[in-house]
């Protein structure tokens, strides 16, 4: 029954690994083809949302948030790819990035609220650049009451602070309240 919003460049929902663990809209999913049956803005958001160009087609162009949905939550004992760490989890599927995988602070926070709004119980972050943004932290600072926060730390062999200076500080990993993963050693 564990909810994990996926914000990154999508999730190939239709994915033999992870067809059947994707969250799913219930209001959506038996609603109108065409209408935004939830009224949340966006249209037929049956697995989450798209915030970059605003639809309800969380479909990965690029990858890399197929990439990160495998490892949270691949299917176990199908005989396809291999199994993710939370293999009883569901996705939900949110795109914040463009094509080109660059994300905006608008688009991550929009994302955030998507997910607070829907009721995910983890917002994974899979993502991170050198400069804080306000409205980011303003997300997530109404998801922390709701939601366990994580986020890539940039694994650019950099301490990450949570908000201080120096400059050097990982975004969103830095956030206070955020659970910071990076990887050790080769």
């Amino acid at each position: 029954d564990i909810v994990v919003a996926v914000i990154d460049t999508g999730v190939d929902y239709t994915h033999p690994d992870l067809a059947s663990n994707m969250w799913v809209n219930p209001p959506e999913f038996g609603g109108t083809p065409g209408v935004d049956d939830d009224g949340n803005g966006y249209v037929d958001d049956i697995y989450g949302a798209d915030t970059v160009y605003p639809d309800g087609d969380p479909q990965d162009d690029h990858g890399h948030g197929t990439h990160v949905a495998g490892i949270v939550a691949a299917q176990a004992s199908n005989g396809v790819g291999g199994v993710g760490v939370a293999y009883n989890a569901k996705i939900m599927a949110l795109k914040a990035a463009q094509y080109s995988g660059v994300l905006s602070s608008s688009d991550i926070a929009e994302a955030i609220y998507y997910a607070v709004d829907k009721g995910a119980d983890v917002i994974n972050m899979s993502f991170g650049g050198y400069v804080r943004s306000s409205v980011e932290e303003d997300a997530m600072a109404v998801a922390f009451g709701q939601a366990v926060l994580v986020a890539a730390a940039g694994n650019d062999s950099l301490v990450n602070l949570p908000c201080q200076p120096p400059s050097d500080d990982m975004y969103p990993a830095a956030y206070n309240g955020v659970v910071s993963v990076s990887a050790v050693g080769a």
